[in-house]
């Protein structure tokens, strides 16, 4: 019975890993495994293996059952259960899929300390310092790595994330190539590659990388997000509209492709429905919207001025504005929205908090000097 469960549980990780399954395939995989009363902890173990893209609470109510299964054993083994890296590094996922980088990286930091040579936290890991632009890192890992497992494509796809991180796309590209050839069936190579392509504007070449992942990896959604996202760019909007959906059927709860969505109806003029792709993004969020989502808050705001719901588009502006990140985005759209309302003092303060940001912006100059023309009149006219 043993080896069997080691079995199951090496082909539920190539499955998962290898992306061969959607997420529905994989929750009905998981429900027709055939479990003992004394197995539930192993189908709780299961179910946190598998996909992450759920609300904060669904994710952390599969960590309790495990822990709670697994008690019901014996309390030793709970408690072994509960800083089990295996079961840990699932819940280091979980954190980068949900933009929780810096949690994250603090998680897998402690967890390459036990052990530094467990291969899928170190990918976490290396994702989350990616997306933290912790170049540092980045590069004492790879040189670890490459020095350790020479013949390993993480060894070579770290090397590429960390020249992707100091802005190198083509040895970025190198690396990333050397790590397909090395295993053609490894999923983030793929993956870097075309967004390194992407990064300089090199479409066909990105194009072609993610085509070959969508092939690869038919149960993984990224590459025809990633298409759908070239297409966008090239103001195709209709084919990155099917590219979204496809993407939207393989892994409905990602709430990165309703704001894609969004963002196709925005520039079709469909605001209407970019709106409730827009709410259906901060909805579909893991947990309280953090600053990944700060764009789809500033996009909504948008939305909402072209169909003259200002205050409630000045809502989700302000809202943009209370995470760190204060784009210039954030600041001159709530500005037009004041100006459309003809509230001029407070567009011209926050037209200048944006060129405080950008003090070469065409727009913001050019409309605060309107608003400045407009509040003198109205006052001259008062007087």
């Amino acid at each position: 019975q043993l080896k069997l469960i080691r079995y199951v549980m090496r082909a539920l990780e190539c499955l998962v890993d290898n992306y061969m399954l959607t997420c529905e395939e994989e929750s009905e995989l998981l429900a027709s495994l055939k479990f003992g009363k004394e197995d539930g902890w192993l189908s709780a173990f299961y179910s946190c293996l598998i996909r992450k893209h759920e609300k904060e609470y669904v994710v952390e109510a599969k960590f309790k059952d495990l822990e709670r299964e697994s008690c019901s054993i014996s309390p030793s083994s709970g408690q072994m259960m509960k800083n089990n890296i295996d079961v840990l590094a699932c819940k280091a996922e979980y954190y980068h899929q949900s933009g929780e980088y810096q949690k994250c990286f603090e998680l897998t930091s402690v967890l390459l300390e036990r052990d530094p040579f467990h291969l899928k936290c170190t990918l976490v890991h290396l994702a989350a310092a990616m997306e933290l632009g912790h170049s540092n890192d980045l590069y004492l890992l790879s040189c670890n790595l490459v020095k350790d497992y020479p013949q390993k494509a993480i060894s070579w796809f770290a090397v590429g994330c960390y020249y992707y991180c100091i802005k190198k796309y083509d040895q970025a590209r190198r690396y990333f190539g050397k790590a397909t050839g090395l295993d053609g069936t490894f999923p983030p190579a793929w993956f870097g590659t075309g967004i390194a392509y992407a990064a300089q504007e090199e479409g066909d070449q990105a194009m072609a990388a993610f085509r070959t992942a969508a092939r690869l990896f038919p149960g993984c959604h990224l590459p025809t997000l990633y298409m759908g996202m070239q297409y966008v760019r090239m103001h195709n909007f209709k084919l990155a509209e099917q590219f979204f959906m496809q993407a939207k059927s393989i892994c409905p709860s990602d709430p990165l492709i309703y704001n894609e969505l969004g963002v196709v109806a925005y520039n079709m003029k469909e605001y209407q429905n970019a709106v409730q792709w827009f709410e259906l993004t901060l909805t579909h969020t893991s947990s309280s919207p953090n600053e990944m989502w700060e764009p789809t808050m500033v996009n909504l705001g948008h939305t909402l001025r072209k169909l003259k719901q200002y205050k409630k588009a000045i809502s989700y502006y302000e809202k943009a504005l209370t995470f760190p990140t204060k784009t210039l985005s954030a600041f001159s759209g709530l500005a037009y929205t004041y100006q459309l309302m003809d509230d001029f003092e407070a567009a011209i303060t926050y037209y200048h908090k944006a060129l405080w940001l950008k003090p070469d912006d065409q727009f913001c100059t050019d409309m605060l000097t309107l608003a400045l023309e407009t509040s003198c009149q109205s006052t001259a006219r008062r007087k």
